[in-house]
C-alpha cells in the first residue's frame, strides 16, 4: 500500500503497507484488547522500545527490511550491552511475537518471517536459592510486636512464605478472597488471568486476624499501608521497602520478594509434595519451570537414596 504526500512543492510516494512503528502500536493495542495483564503489557512495551531504538539506528523502517541476519546482529548487540541470558531471551520471545502476530494479522504475500530461521539464545538452567526459614524467623523478630506496621509485616512475612504466590498477586489479594476460618485464599487473576487458591496454615491465620484487628477501613485491599498516612493498597515497591527495612532491623541481608516463592517450593518438596500438585499451587501449567526453584542440597538426595534405594528396600540378601 502506497500514498502520495506533499511536501514543500513536492509530492513523495511513501510507504506505509508494512511501516515498522505502525504495526508495533497495533500488536501493543491487540495485545490490550486480548486481556494480558498490566505487567505483561509493561514488559511488551519496554522490549518493543528497545527494538525499535536499534531498528531507528539502523535506518530499519519497514517490518520486510528485517532479516535473519539483522535479528541475529541485534541478539548480539543486545548481549554487548550487558544483558544478561534471560534478558537476551526476553528480547528474543517478543520479537518473535510480535512478528508471529504479524504474519497471521497481515500474511503479506511472498514474506518469510525471519525469525523462524533465528534459535533462541540458550539460557543455562540455574538454580535458584531460596530465603532460609532462618532468615524469615530473624525478618519477624524485627518486627514490632502488637502495632499495626509490626503486626501487618508479621502476617505478610508468614503468609508470602506460606501461599507460595507471586508478589504481584500477593498484593492484588483483597479481604473476601481469603476465608479466615479455613486458609483458603483465591487469587482473581494469576499469570495468564487464570484463578486459583492458594492456603496459609493455622500460625499464617492467627498473624492474619491479629493484623486484621487493627482495620477498622473500609479498603478492600488486605494489605495496606499505615492509616496514619494515605491508605491505600501496598503497591510492589511498597512491598520490597518493607521487606527492606526488616532486613536491616534484623541485619540480615535482603531476601527478593521471589526468594519467599522459591523457598515455599522447596519446602513443600521436601515436605512431601509431588511436583505436579506443586505446579498447580505456583500457578505453573506444566513442571519444567519448577526445576530451578527446587535447589535440592546433597543431603535432601542422600535423604532420598536412604528412603528408596532399591537395594535395601528390597529384600536382598
Amino acid at each position: 500500500m502506497y500514498f502520495k504526500a506533499e511536501s514543500q512543492g513536492t509530492i513523495n510516494t511513501i510507504r506505509v503497507d508494512d511501516y515498522l512503528l505502525t504495526w508495533m502500536e497495533a500488536f501493543l493495542i491487540d495485545r490490550k484488547a486480548s486481556g494480558v495483564t498490566s505487567g505483561t503489557m509493561h514488559f511488551y512495551q519496554i522490549k518493543l522500545k528497545l527494538f525499535s531504538g536499534y531498528c531507528e539506528a539502523q535506518t530499519i523502517k519497514y517490518v520486510s527490511q528485517i532479516t535473519p541476519t539483522f535479528l541475529r546482529q541485534y541478539l548480539l548487540y543486545i548481549e554487548e550491552t550487558g544483558h544478561n541470558p534471560g534478558g537476551r531471551h526476553a528480547a528474543y520471545r517478543t520479537i518473535r511475537t510480535f512478528l508471529y502476530w504479524y504474519e497471521e494479522e497481515v500474511m503479506p504475500k511472498d514474506w518469510v518471517n525471519p525469525i523462524r530461521k533465528v534459535k533462541a539464545p540458550i539460557v543455562p538452567v540455574k538454580q535458584i536459592e531460596p530465603v532460609s526459614i532462618e532468615k524469615i524467623s530473624k525478618l519477624i523478630k524485627a518486627c514490632d510486636k502488637d502495632t499495626f506496621s509490626g503486626d501487618r509485616d508479621t502476617a505478610i512475612l508468614l503468609c508470602l512464605l506460606d501461599t507460595g504466590a507471586r508478589a504481584t498477586e500477593f498484593l492484588d489479594i483483597n479481604i473476601e478472597d481469603v476465608n479466615q476460618a479455613t486458609g483458603d485464599i483465591l487469587v482473581r487473576q494469576g499469570k495468564g488471568r487464570k484463578p486459583r487458591y492458594v492456603y496459609i496454615g493455622k500460625q499464617s491465620r492467627r498473624a492474619l486476624r491479629k493484623y486484621l484487628k487493627h482495620r477498622t477501613d473500609d479498603n478492600p485491599a488486605i494489605w495496606v499501608t499505615n492509616p496514619r498516612s494515605d491508605l491505600d493498597r501496598i503497591k510492589y515497591s511498597g512491598l520490597r521497602g518493607i521487606i527492606r527495612r526488616r532486613s536491616l532491623a534484623a541485619n540480615v541481608e535482603m531476601p527478593s520478594l521471589h526468594d519467599f516463592r522459591r523457598a515455599f517450593a522447596l519446602s513443600m518438596l521436601r515436605n512431601g509434595t509431588d511436583v505436579f500438585t506443586l505446579a498447580k499451587l505456583m500457578g505453573h501449567e506444566g513442571i519444567t519451570v519448577l526445576q530451578r526453584y527446587l535447589k535440592q542440597t546433597n543431603q535432601d538426595t542422600e535423604a532420598a537414596h536412604r528412603r528408596a534405594g532399591p537395594v535395601d528396600n528390597s529384600g536382598l540378601k
